[in-house]
C-alpha cells in the first residue's frame, strides 16, 4: 500500500524559520514581522488576523522578492532528493502550511505532489485576504482527509513531519509521525523525532515503516 507523507513548511522544511519571515526581509521589515510572529504564536492573534497584518505589511511586495525569499531561505538539504525517492518508491509527498500559498506552492516544482497554504491573492497585491482561505491546525487535517480521498488512502497510510503546535491536530490523527527540530510537546506525541539539517536522515527514520 501506497504512504502519503504530509510536510509541514515553518521550521521543518525551513530551518529556524518561517516563510513570512523570509518574505519580510527582501523588505527591510525584520522588527515588524518578528513582533506578529511573537503575538501569533503567543495566541494573541488568530491565523486571518494575522494574515491581514501580513497582507497589510508585503503592500509593495514584488514577484521578484518572492523569488529571492524563496531562493535564499534555508532549507533543510536533501529536500529534492527525498521526495524523488519518495515518488520513486510508489509514494506521495505533499506540503501542507499555513504559510501563503504564493510561496507554499512553488515546493510543486521541487517534487512535491500538491502544496497547499492560506489562499492570498496573487502577488503584487490589489485584491485583500479573503480569511475564509486562511489555514488553521484544524485545517491541515481537512487537507489530508482530501489529499488521503484524491490518491485513494486514508489516514492510517499518513506520516506526518511538523515542528510545532500548529502541527499537533495532524500529528493525532495519522498513525506514523516525524517531529523535526521541534517543540517538545510535539516531540512528546511523535512517533520518531529528528534534530539537524537533512531530511533525509528524518525520512530515514520512517522509510520502512509499514
Amino acid at each position: 500500500m501506497a504512504r502519503l507523507h504530509l510536510f509541514d513548511l515553518d521550521g521543518t522544511l525551513l530551518h529556524g524559520t518561517a516563510a513570512p519571515v523570509e518574505i519580510s526581509r527582501q523588505l527591510g521589515l525584520d522588527a515588524e514581522i518578528t513582533e506578529l510572529e511573537r503575538d501569533f504564536v503567543a495566541g494573541h492573534l488568530g491565523s486571518p488576523e494575522y494574515a491581514a497584518r501580513v497582507h497589510a505589511l508585503w503592500a509593495e511586495l514584488t514577484e521578484a522578492q518572492v523569488t529571492a525569499a524563496f531562493e535564499g531561505a534555508p532549507w533543510l538539504d536533501g529536500i529534492q532528493e527525498t521526495w524523488a525517492e519518495i515518488r520513486e518508491g510508489g509514494d506521495y509527498c505533499a506540503v501542507v502550511s499555513l504559510s501563503p500559498s504564493f510561496f507554499v506552492e512553488r515546493l510543486v516544482g521541487w517534487g512535491a505532489h500538491a502544496a497547499h497554504g492560506s489562499v492570498f491573492p496573487a502577488v503584487p497585491f490589489t485584491e485583500p485576504v479573503d480569511p475564509t482561505g486562511i489555514l488553521n491546525a484544524a485545517a491541515k487535517v481537512k487537507i489530508a482527509d482530501r489529499l488521503c480521498e484524491e490518491f485513494g488512502l486514508g489516514r492510517d497510510d499518513c506520516v506526518a513531519y511538523g515542528d510545532s503546535l500548529s502541527d499537533l491536530d495532524l500529528f493525532g490523527a495519522v498513525p506514523v509521525s516525524v517531529a523535526i527540530n521541534a517543540d517538545q510537546r510535539l516531540v512528546s506525541l511523535a512517533t520518531h523525532s529528528y534534530v539537524g539539517r537533512d531530511l533525509r536522515k528524518a525520512y530515514e527514520l520512517v522509510r520502512h515503516d509499514r
